[in-house]
Parts: structure tokens; C-alpha cells; sequence
């Protein structure tokens, strides 16, 4: 099983994931200052993890590479476990990604995390920009085996990359006859039946990405647990949802950092750009009738209100679930706020300062 830290009074373990939103007026270097300035809150805190993802051609999402930016926290950090939450493998090849991952374990042993979604994290576009084919879904469990093999340097003797070997990795330390290094921990990303049937095969740990939509987390979790097989790394299933959250001691000023979240997503939807507005040219925006249901719609499935709000809403969803950990994915306009979600989550917790 993979070992929790102590986490105070919750139910669950705590992590955090950081989207790199910008927001309008707010440049990439001044978010990425402020991403490394959360990792060490987070960190402090008690948290387990510390996440971030991948998106493309998105002006309020900076991260289009997470693990040049997990490179950085790396040496900005010292306990807390660093992720991808996660890689979009159909956009890259296997082997790349197990060479980059296999080079952030050497930089932080035991503490990097790695997961893999199938979307292409970003519109159709710039995912045909990024030579991501039609069947790139498709081809997701191939390319999962494919990059496990990589990483634990155990392709079948037939297999056409038997010979093929990601460094740093097993091949070199055997050259090199050191002892065998630590491997990333691989997780499966996804918020569908189909995802979570994979983790359950491959043993692998799932991660549910309920921020993203109503999508049913009840059933993904039983298919999960059923179709689970035990691996080398897991003995029993072992699982995490991820959730927009907003945590403030105002819970007024929590629900307009919400509304900022919801306007980006109306945006995307109409196919604008998607951008992180002020809260006040949110509440000034003359929203059409059909806008308005989609923006209440948005403003509440993100978390939001006061730390002993938010901490109701994510023990309910543990009771419906039984996840083993619950991450949240920093929500609104104002990064001074999202530092506020993480501290006041702790507190409410009781997560024990490092």
C-alpha cells in the first residue's frame, strides 16, 4: 500500500494540484514564482503531493510542460511528493517521458509521482498541432505498457525495444553497478469507467478528476476496486479525487473567486479564449439567460465557502467514495487566495506543521 503522512483529524490524505492559472494581468514569471511559493506552503502544511498539469495554447494555464517546472520544485522543496496530474502521454512519445521522469526521481528519490491522462489538454487545433492523431485515444493503454516497460527496464526478450533503455534508469545503474534506483509512482488520470477499468487492471493507483464535470465517481470507484489486480507496486486499490476548491474567511469572496473560474470555463465553451477574469469584470459582464445557468452551474460544482464549508462538502464525497486521498485543485482569480484555501484547509484538519 502507499504509505500516507499523518493528516491531523481528516479522513483522508491532503494534496494539492496547481493548474499554473495566470489570470488576466498576471504574468507567466510573477505565477511561477507564486507556484513555487505554494509548493513550500503546501509542503509546510502537511500536505501529501503536490501536482501540476498539462495544457496547451491556454493564455491562463502556463504549465505546457509541468516537468520543467517539478524540475525547479525539486530543489525548492524537501518532503513533499512532486507530480504530473498529469502527463498527456498520447502527446509525447513513452520513451521521452520515462527518460524525463526517470530524471526527476534522480533529482528528488521517493518523491516524484506520475500521472497519465489520455486527453489531449487543449481544443482540437492545437492537439493536431502537437501530431496527436485520431486514434491517440485508442492507442493510450499500448503506450501505458509501453512506458512502464521503459521505466522498469523489463520488455519481454522479443519485445522490438528490448534493447531500447530510458536513462537514467535500471540499464544504467546495472552499467554503472550501482544499486537499482527508485521509480516514479505511476498513476492513471481519468473521470470515466474506461480509466478507471485500466488502473484496475494494471494495478496501478487511480486519480479522479471530478473538476472537471458530474461525471460518476460512485461507479468509477466500484469499477475500479473490482477489476483491481494486485502488481508490484500496489497490493489493493488505492485512490484519489481531485476537486475545484475555494476556501476563504469570507465565504462571499470564495464564491466570486469561484464565479472567475466559472467564467474561464463559459469562455472555453463558447470557444473564446480561455482566460481568468477579475472578479469584478465577472460580476459586471451582462450574461445572457442561458450564460448565467451555465456560470451558477460552474460557480457551484468548484468547492467554495469557509474551511469548515469546503471540509463538509469533501467529507461527504469521501463517505460516497471511500478515496484514501483528496486533492485539491486551487481555484479563482487571486493567488493570495488560493494560498488562503490551502491554509485554511490545513488548519481546519489540524495537519501537523513540518
Amino acid at each position: 500500500m502507499i504509505p500516507l503522512p499523518p493528516s491531523g483529524t481528516a479522513p483522508f490524505a491532503l494534496s494539492v494540484l496547481d493548474n499554473a492559472h495566470t489570470a488576466v494581468g498576471r504574468t507567466a514569471q510573477e505565477s511561477f514564482s507564486e507556484i513555487i511559493t505554494l509548493a513550500q506552503l503546501a509542503e509546510r502544511r502537511g500536505y501529501q503531493r503536490f501536482w501540476m498539469s498539462e495544457h496547451h495554447a491556454m493564455p491562463a494555464a502556463a504549465t505546457s510542460s509541468p516537468q520543467m517546472m517539478l524540475s525547479r520544485l525539486t530543489g525548492e522543496t524537501q518532503r513533499i511528493r512532486l507530480g504530473a496530474g498529469g502527463i498527456m502521454l498520447p502527446n509525447h512519445p513513452p520513451l521521452v517521458i520515462a527518460e524525463q521522469f526517470g530524471m526527476l526521481e534522480a533529482l528528488a528519490p521517493g518523491r516524484i509521482d506520475l500521472g497519465l491522462g489520455r486527453a489531449p489538454g487543449t481544443d482540437a487545433p492545437t492537439a493536431a498541432a502537437l501530431r496527436r492523431g485520431r486514434s491517440a485515444n485508442d492507442e493510450f493503454p499500448q503506450q501505458v505498457l509501453e512506458l512502464l516497460g521503459f521505466l522498469g527496464d523489463d520488455f519481454p526478450q522479443d519485445h522490438p525495444y528490448r534493447n531500447v533503455h530510458a536513462v537514467p534508469g535500471p540499464w544504467q545503474a546495472e552499467q554503472n553497478r550501482v544499486s537499482r534506483p527508485t521509480s516514479p509512482q505511476v498513476w492513471i488520470l481519468g473521470s470515466s469507467p474506461y480509466s478507471a477499468q485500466l488502473a484496475g487492471r494494471l494495478g496501478r493507483p487511480y486519480a479522479f478528476a471530478l473538476q472537471f464535470g458530474d461525471a460518476d465517481i460512485v461507479s468509477a470507484m466500484r469499477l475500479y476496486r473490482e477489476s483491481f489486480r494486485p502488481s508490484e507496486m500496489l497490493d489493493e486499490p488505492h485512490s484519489l479525487v481531485s476537486v475545484g476548491v475555494v476556501a476563504h474567511d469570507d465565504p462571499e469572496e470564495a464564491r466570486r473567486q469561484s464565479a472567475s473560474a466559472a467564467m474561464a470555463m463559459l469562455r472555453m465553451l463558447q470557444r473564446k479564449t480561455y482566460s481568468l477574469l477579475p472578479p469584478e469584470e465577472v460580476e459586471a459582464y451582462p450574461a445572457t439567460p442561458q450564460e448565467q445557468h451555465i456560470l451558477d452551474a460552474y460557480t457551484q460544482r468548484f468547492v467554495h465557502g469557509t474551511g469548515a464549508e469546503v471540509a463538509d462538502v469533501l467529507e461527504h464525497l469521501h463517505a460516497q467514495t471511500s478515496v484514501d486521498e483528496v486533492m485539491l485543485v486551487v481555484m479563482g482569480y487571486s493567488r493570495r487566495v488560493q494560498a488562503r484555501t490551502v491554509e485554511l484547509i490545513a488548519d481546519h484538519y489540524e495537519l501537523p506543521e513540518l
